[in-house]
């Protein structure tokens, strides 16, 4: 049994049961209830374009949102269909937000580090530099107060969206770069692509830094635009085909070590929806959030493998002291944009708080990784 079958049919159990709770049987049947009130738990066709930053072909990013529109499908018997539109087919891929906020289109599939230059704080809810892994991002996200200061920067900054957690991937590659960066002196006046909060690391690290969307970065590299980039995890990044001009590629990912990407819905197209069809959209949500997960953790290796072994690759490690500078670097951005931004402030206390506690149990309970068996 594949992994889809496998997701699909733990996900058709839970819908569902939630379609039943949602429609009031749990609190004593529903078969009392008048004709009008049983369809108004879902019944009528919902039609909603969704405009992706992703290419739905791309590995990892585009099967986790064609997975997240097939459960939602499947589990509403076909009522719910989301249209899916690749970067720059409605939306650039960068617009996606306004588009939605706006009415553009119902739905979009993006990260919330796209937005920084409208929100400082907005990296925190994709990925933060030298932050958390995934069991304990999810935990500030889902059982913390992650995603009610996530909905909450929405909301003050005027945008009439919803939001949901609605997949995550693990670290990305610290970076591909053209020349072996040997010392911190490498890295100035170096032109590279990086993302979010790593990018102002990065500037401080003395690098010229941009974001490309990512159908930007190959020719960027071609064409010596750029020096270095960063984009996503091994196997995303060899569909891009990186490996063929930069041939370092540096490990840890320091700056995102693990990835949330975002559902967002026009907030009065999700204020219409039945409880039950937002409960089919939730649920599908948390399932494709494993689901990518999954995924992408056991397509990793084989591509760094590929990369050394065909391609003449080296996967590379920074020192303990190049670590430890960026870290340092870390923290003077943080705190120079929590004190610039009273929301950035409020997040990143929250945040701070959440893994000075985390790490009672986190730094007890784990075996070191990266050990063979």
């Amino acid at each position: 049994m594949g992994v889809n079958t496998i997701f699909r049919s733990i996900f058709a159990a839970l819908a569902a049961f939630a379609a039943i709770l949602a429609s009031g049987c749990a609190g004593g049947g529903s078969s009392d209830l008048p004709a009008k009130k049983q369809e108004s738990s879902g019944g009528e066709p919902v039609r909603l374009r969704l405009a992706s930053s992703f290419n739905s072909t791309a590995p990892i990013h585009g099967e986790s949102l064609l997975h997240l529109v097939g459960l939602i499908d499947s589990a509403s018997a076909g009522r719910i269909k989301i249209k899916v539109y690749d970067p720059g087919k409605l939306v650039a891929p960068f617009e996606v937000l306004e588009a939605v906020s706006d009415g553009k289109v119902e739905a979009g599939f993006s990260v919330s580090g796209y937005w920084m230059g409208k929100m400082p704080a907005a990296p925190f809810f994709t990925s933060v530099p030298f932050g958390p892994d995934f069991s304990e991002f999810t935990a500030w996200l889902l059982a913390g107060n992650g995603m009610k200061l996530y909905q909450e920067m929405y909301d003050i900054y005027g945008f009439d969206v919803k939001v949901l957690l609605s997949a995550m991937t693990p670290p990305d590659a610290s970076g591909w770069f053209t020349e072996e960066i040997r010392s911190p002196e490498d890295f100035r006046g170096l032109k590279m692509r990086i993302f979010g909060l790593g990018g102002n690391v990065m500037q401080k690290m003395g690098a010229a830094v941009n974001l490309l969307p990512a159908a930007e970065i190959f020719p960027a590299l071609e064409k010596r635009v750029i020096e270095a980039t960063e984009y996503a995890s091994p196997s995303i990044d060899e569909d891009l085909g990186f490996y063929k001009i930069a041939k370092f590629n540096y490990f840890p990912g320091w700056h995102q070590q693990v990835n949330a990407y975002e559902l967002l819905v026009n907030r009065s197209v999700w204020n219409r929806l039945s409880e039950s069809d937002k409960t089919i959209i939730e649920i599908a949500c948390h399932a494709t959030v494993l689901y990518s997960m999954s995924l992408a953790e056991a397509t990793q290796a084989p591509a760094m493998i590929r990369n050394e072994r065909d391609r003449g690759v080296k996967n590379l490690s920074w020192s303990p002291e190049m670590l430890e500078l960026m870290r340092e670097k870390w923290e003077e951005v943080a705190d120079e944009k929590a004190a610039a931004d009273p929301f950035f402030d409020k997040v990143y206390r929250d945040y701070k708080k959440f893994r000075e506690e985390y790490a009672v149990w986190g730094s007890k309970a784990y075996l070191p990784r990266g050990k063979s068996p």
